[in-house]
């Protein structure tokens, strides 16, 4: 059996000289793409890119062993060894540079198993085996195709051009040079090292492992960005179809070479100036380090995310160069795929292209994408799942939109990774309606270089909000006949909800004043199709430079980043101040009519079951929505001039309180760079960690006991792909946060929860029933 036969996979069947060259060719199309990285050639004198083409080239040569060819060929059903070791051997004969050749032996021995801990570790397995064990485990191994494929490695390299110096071959055993390198591979990473080295290693790590998914996928990186010289004349272009033009902060902002902090209030084009310094940034960046750089916009809010991809892709004309970057993109690209009136066969054609489009951006295809920031930072986690995900960020360029949403632990988080991404080459910008001066601190706090500060211009324009405060809260029986008042008068309403439970309550009350069509409850604990429908239907009847229609939205935080909608009129519980801002923002979004009313009503305080502080309606902590009551108190019949608004913030952000939350993100940001970012053992498994990691970052879903029939028989729609029957069976999933699992039964044979519950598809998740129901109380869920 010659070199020619030798398999690298079976299915489908694919050559190992073939696996290995189309390798090699996805090393050389990710230099291509991601330029020179500073930090790793100072690591490595220059050697990176040439140690991750010769471990692409050589990563998958170990499975020449008879062992691996039967399991293959199905002769056997496991051969129970490790490939990788194997092809160490063919390394020493190779590569005469001794410090290339550990760095070339890393990539290769790395870019399936940790060296230590985690699934099937290598050091173990094979660390204290002496030679004979070595032999025993690996033969037999045919001399003439190991000498035959020493010689085919050695040709390639010198024809691609790599550093290598090929040494005879005179009784090469692969086995023993193999054992003798992965004893040296194992001293040089038992000690801890140095951050930029240890960084280093992880980002070879991930180069090897991303350059093999993409051969392996046949998949194929792009190689131009969008946002780039070209995207202002698009823009500009759109821009005068709507009798626009471009702003002076939008200027301002593409003019900044480097870090970005910009202060824009809702409405104003903040989104435009972010991608115009996008676009500025990547040509500076390509100039300098080559390649093409990435840009990643990431939001707090899937359904926001999904808009801005449908925004980008308008906008550049064909939705194909954008990328969605979250746990539910496939779920995006069916909803957009599919029509109301498609029957089964359409909507399993259109599961398996959502799943292949999917696939495809988690193998970073596309160079713009949109997503949550939790996706990126999984980068940090590092072994070969997650390796690859941080090197795609060197070079990179982050658009980081309304940090103001999450909290202060997951803010430390974003601002400690922001950090790391300036080390690997990326500029990063805030941009905020509602950025205090305490988060401009922190943020340039976290960087090393400068990061500008870009701040639109509110002077001479029209104001938009006139505030009105009330002191009841909004579910009192006066607030909803004030509320119904407006309904009356044919206006578009608003109201805004802390809690599910309220939200739910506020409709029932209001939603028979008004035609069933025109009125809509949008939260957070809906099955995703319904959701979806949802946020359809009202960005449809609601959404900014639509005819104005008459109707009513009664949301949750859900509407203040998520949809690109305006109101007559809104009624909302108090909040934090930027939450408030946010809402207000729905509301004469372009300033096109006199400054409509946003009228608060103060929120009801209370422990939450657990105990602890108050909070506002079960969701805030009790002092920022009180301080920012009584600045509001202050300003009530007046016209809001988002000017002072900021200084509204800052004023919250000078308490005591203010100051507690300035040093919890600090502390966040310590624990998690200590945690996650000194990469002094860089091949040692986090898989401990990634638990805690998805608690933090993710929920969990659940679907309802009474579609458990209709989940199951979409999974086996599409018979020939489980993951297109997977995907038509998530339009039933409905969200829920991690400590919601003992409301839920887990389904072993279906792999997901069930929730015992009552459900409409205009109102949600409601009651609970079952043992849950003891420790279930409405509103909770939140």
């Amino acid at each position: 059996m010659g070199l020619r036969r030798m398999l690298a996979k079976s299915a489908p069947r694919e050559t190992l000289t073939a696996h290995l060259a189309a390798t090699l060719a996805g090393a050389v199309a990710l230099r291509r793409r991601l330029g020179r990285i500073a930090l790793t050639e100072q690591a490595t004198d220059g050697l990176f890119w040439s140690a991750v083409c010769l471990a692409g080239l050589c990563h998958d040569a170990g499975k020449i062993p008879d062992g691996f060819q039967a399991m293959l060929a199905g002769a056997t059903r496991r051969w129970g060894e490790r490939h990788e070791v194997v092809s160490l051997g063919f390394l020493p004969r190779l590569i005469g540079d001794g410090r290339l050749l550990l760095w070339v032996a890393t990539g290769v021995a790395t870019h399936h198993r940790s060296l230590e801990g985690g699934r099937g570790p290598l050091a173990p397995a094979y660390g204290t085996a002496s030679a004979e064990e070595w032999r025993q485990r690996f033969h037999p191994i045919l001399a003439d195709v190991a000498t035959e494929l020493a010689t085919w490695l050695a040709d390639t390299a010198t024809s691609a051009g790599l550093p290598v110096t090929p040494r005879a071959l005179d009784g090469l055993d692969v086995v023993d040079e193999a054992r003798r390198l992965f004893g040296q591979l194992l001293d040089a990473w038992e000690l801890p090292v140095q951050v930029e080295e240890g960084l280093t290693g992880v980002l070879l790590q991930g180069a090897v492992t991303l350059a093999d998914h993409v051969s392996s996928a046949h998949g194929m990186l792009h190689t131009e960005q969008p946002l780039d010289a070209e995207f202002r004349p698009k823009l500009e272009k759109a821009f005068n179809e709507k009798g626009r033009s471009l702003r002076s902060h939008q200027t301002q902002a593409e003019a900044v070479n480097g870090h970005l902090l910009l202060r824009a209030p809702t409405g104003s084009g903040k989104t435009e100036a972010g991608l115009l310094w996008a676009a500025a940034q990547v040509t500076a960046i390509a100039d300098a380090m080559g390649g093409v750089p990435r840009v990643f916009y990431t939001l707090p809010y899937l359904s926001s995310i999904n808009a801005m991809a449908g925004r980008l892709g308008d906008l550049l004309g064909d939705d194909g160069l954008v990328g969605v970057m979250h746990s539910r993109a496939a779920s995006y690209h069916l909803a957009a795929a599919i029509c109301p009136e498609d029957g089964d066969d359409e909507r399993g054609e259109a599961a398996k292209k959502a799943v292949s489009r999917a696939a495809a951006t988690r193998l970073f295809r596309e160079t713009l994408r949109v997503g949550t920031p939790y996706q990126i930072l999984r980068g940090v986690l590092a072994g070969p799942a997650h390796s690859g995900t941080l090197i795609d960020t060197a070079n990179s360029v982050f658009v980081l939109d309304e940090l103001h949403a999450y909290d202060s632990r997951r803010l430390g988080y974003i601002l400690a990774t922001a950090g790391l991404w300036e080390r690997l080459g990326g500029r990063i910008a805030v941009l905020s309606a509602t950025l205090p001066d305490a988060l401009v601190r922190l943020f340039r706090g976290a960087l090393d270089q400068e990061a500008l500060l870009v701040e639109a211009s509110t002077g001479g324009a029209p104001l938009r909000h006139r505030l009105a405060l009330r002191h009841r809260h909004l579910t009192d029986t006066d607030s909803i006949e004030e509320i119904k008042s407006r309904l009356a008068r044919e206006e578009s309403v608003l109201v805004v909800a802390n809690n599910v439970a309220d939200a739910q309550h506020l409709f029932a009350q209001l939603q028979p004043e008004i035609d069933e069509e025109a009125a809509f409850l949008l939260h957070s604990r809906f099955r995703r199709m319904d959701r979806s429908a949802l946020e359809t239907a009202i960005g449809q009847r609601f959404g900014v430079g639509r005819p104005k229609n008459k109707g009513l939205v009664v949301a949750t935080q859900v509407v203040e980043v998520s949809l690109d909608v305006d109101f007559d009129c809104l009624f909302t519980s108090a909040a934090p101040l930027e939450a408030l801002l946010q809402r207000f923002g729905r509301v004469n979004r372009v300033a096109t009519r006199p400054p409509a009313d946003v009228v608060v009503h103060p929120a009801a305080f209370a422990p939450r079951r657990a105990g602890g502080d108050d909070h506002a309606d079960g969701v805030y902590p009790r002092i920022p929505v009180e301080t920012g009551w009584e600045i509001l108190t202050r300003h009530d019949g007046g016209e809001v001039d988002e000017a002072d608004a900021r200084l509204w913030l800052d004023e919250v952000y000078s308490t005591a309180w203010g100051q507690e939350w300035y040093d919890d993100v600090q502390k966040n940001q310590r624990i998690f760079s200590e945690a996650f970012l000194g990469f002094a053992h860089p091949f040692v498994s986090r898989d401990e960690l990634t638990e805690h990691f998805d608690e933090l970052f993710n929920g969990t879903e659940a679907i309802l006991a009474q579609d458990r029939d209709a989940y199951e028989a979409d999974l086996n729609q599409v018979i020939d792909d489980k993951a297109a029957g997977r995907l038509l069976a998530e339009r039933y999933l409905i969200p829920m946060p991690y400590w919601a699992t003992p409301q839920t039964s887990w389904e072993r044979r279906l792999g997901l929860r069930i929730v015992n519950a009552e459900y409409d598809e205009r109102l949600g998740l409601s009651k609970i029933h079952g043992p849950a129901a003891q420790v279930y109380q409405a509103g909770e869920v939140l």
